[in-house]
């Protein structure tokens, strides 16, 4: 399946006094000893260690669930430091997984981990599923949510799903007991770069701790059946005004996969289905090498960027020669000529697609999409950019 390493029980408990390690737990009506028990027999999955993955891990590992199955390919990178709560500054380029579960280590010694340092796909993600109780989606990308969903629809076992974009996030319980699934709530995945990812997008660092916390809540209660799930309720938190609201929504009779006559019957990879970069439509691109070469030889190229003011704040290509935000594209069409040979570009090359999509639909001919955006020209043309 992958490479993993996994930390056995301990034959007995370090300190021999979990009750009174959980006593907090034990002072609670309804929750008994039998109760914490069960969170102590539970295997739980969590796809991503990142922002969500991390706050819902610690508060699992301390909660006194016996074992968790970490997924995560990334190392961990300074920019993750101001919402990831397990990693350090010294962990850099370190694999995340690895920091997690030493971390996670050092706060419960009778916690049991195994480490996946792989992305989750089609080829493994059966088998992960199959071996846990519960899933946690910590995942960032629309392909992962969607493989991970179907993946425990498949299996039969109950998913927490939780996301976050800028200031604002969401928790559900989906496909227990009867109830619906991800592909019910959201049955078709936005278009490809139409949504910024985080680091475009940008997120409010505690606003994970707020959505991972949820989802080790919502864990917790499924694990223990004390309480009532967020099963068919999507509960939405905009933490500017603290507002919260719960949106209900049943299961799809339709649903391909888990509705009455489903037509997904095994997994595949999603590939690059709503990743930030859309694919291109040739003639209407031009690669980093193209562009450089075009310049020196003095074509007379209008660059235009579509990022938003706080990404151009950070790094540019030399000699950009506009800057209108793609959300502001469509009304902005006057401050360009229909007549200049324009390339535009954006962080990935997802959002500068969508532009030129635009531009052609109003008659701007002489349109190209700058590929892989201003991360393809610092990793091939200009090293000396700072990238986020």
């Amino acid at each position: 399946m992958s490479n993993h390493a996994v930390t056995p029980p301990s034959p007995t408990p370090r300190s021999g006094e979990g009750r009174h390690r959980y006593l907090r737990h034990l002072s609670l009506p309804d929750f008994s000893e039998a109760t914490q028990a069960q969170l102590g027999q539970a295997r739980v999955l969590i796809v991503g260690m990142g922002g969500l993955g991390c706050p819902c891990a610690q508060y699992l590992a301390a909660a006194g669930i016996g074992e968790l199955i970490l997924v995560d390919p990334d190392t961990v990178d300074q920019s993750n430091l101001q919402r990831q709560i397990l990693y350090r500054e010294a962990d850099c380029g370190a694999l995340k997984v690895t920091v997690a579960a030493r971390t996670l280590g050092a706060l419960n010694a009778d916690l049991r981990l195994e480490t996946h340092p792989c992305a989750l796909d089609a080829d493994n993600a059966l088998a992960l599923v199959e071996a846990s109780d519960l899933v946690i989606d910590g995942s960032d990308n629309f392909p992962t949510r969607y493989l991970v969903n179907d993946a425990c629809v498949l299996a039969g076992k109950p998913l927490i799903y939780g996301s976050v974009f800028r200031y604002e996030g969401q928790v559900s319980v989906l496909h227990y007991e009867g109830g619906p699934c991800y592909r019910c709530l959201y049955p078709e995945p936005p278009e490809p770069g139409s949504i910024p990812d985080c680091a475009a997008g940008g997120v409010l660092g505690v606003l994970p701790g707020f959505i991972g916390t949820a989802q080790a809540t919502e864990a917790i209660k499924v694990l223990t059946g004390i309480g009532t799930a967020l099963k068919g309720r999507l509960w939405m938190l905009d933490a500017l005004s603290m507002a919260t609201r719960v949106l209900s929504f049943d299961r799809n009779t339709d649903c391909p996969v888990c509705g009455d006559h489903p037509t997904i019957r095994t997994l595949s990879s999603p590939g690059r289905l709503c990743q930030n970069t859309a694919p291109q439509q040739e003639p209407h691109a031009m690669n980093v090498h193209e562009f450089k070469a075009a310049r020196e030889r003095g074509e007379p190229l209008f660059l235009l960027d579509v990022r938003e003011a706080f990404e151009v704040a950070i790094c540019s290509i030399p000699g950009t020669d506009r800057v209108i935000p793609l959300g502001q594209l469509a009304d902005s069409l006057d401050q360009l000529d229909p007549e200049q040979d324009i390339v535009v570009y954006c962080r990935m090359g997802g959002r500068s697609q969508n532009a030129v999509n635009i531009l052609l639909h109003h008659g701007f001919a002489k349109v190209r999409n700058l590929d892989g955006g201003v991360l393809a020209w610092a990793e091939h043309i200009d090293p000396s950019i700072h990238t986020y």
